[in-house]
Order: C-alpha cells, then structure tokens, then sequence
C-alpha cells in the first residue's frame, strides 16, 4: 500500500477515487461532456496510478502535479480548471 504525506504531515493510503473525482470536477467545470470526462479521468486515474506504484511514499503536492500534468495531456482547459481550482471535488 502506497502513503500519501498530506500537507498537514500526516499520512493517509493513495485513494484513487480521489484523482478520479477531482479530475473529473475539473473536466466538467471545462464544460466536457459526461462521457469524455469518464474517459479523460480514468486514463489519468491509470497514469498516475501506474506512476506511484513506483513510489513508497509521495507527498499530497506531487500528486497534484502529476495528475495537472497527465490531465493537460489529455485537455488543456481541464487541467487549467483543475491546477486553478484546487478544491473543486
């Protein structure tokens, strides 16, 4: 199981629900339809997953990036949403 340092220090397990939920508030916030949204957010749910596996623990901050940066892959003006509208979600 993977740990996640939120930025208070303390630990929680990776949620993958998480990045899926707040990908996809950030693509419907970027007025995707439903559909796309479900497609976007699991490939970048599958992309980030894949790349903390390689880690044992990884801070709150760098996950946020990693998922901007797989989500600007996919939708520029969804990952704009997400990177500006931290909370959405």
């Amino acid at each position: 199981m993977r740990h996640i340092v939120k930025r208070a220090g303390h630990k929680e397990h990776f949620d993958e629900r998480k990045v899926y939920a707040s990908c996809y508030a950030a693509c419907l916030s970027a007025h995707i339809k439903h559909r796309q949204a479900e497609e976007i957010c699991d490939k970048v749910t599958r992309d980030v997953k894949k790349w903390i596996m390689t880690k044992e623990e990884v801070t709150s901050h760098r996950i946020f990036r990693k998922v901007a940066s797989c989500l600007r892959v996919y939708d520029k003006d969804a990952a704009f949403m997400y990177e500006t509208h931290r909370d959405i979600g």
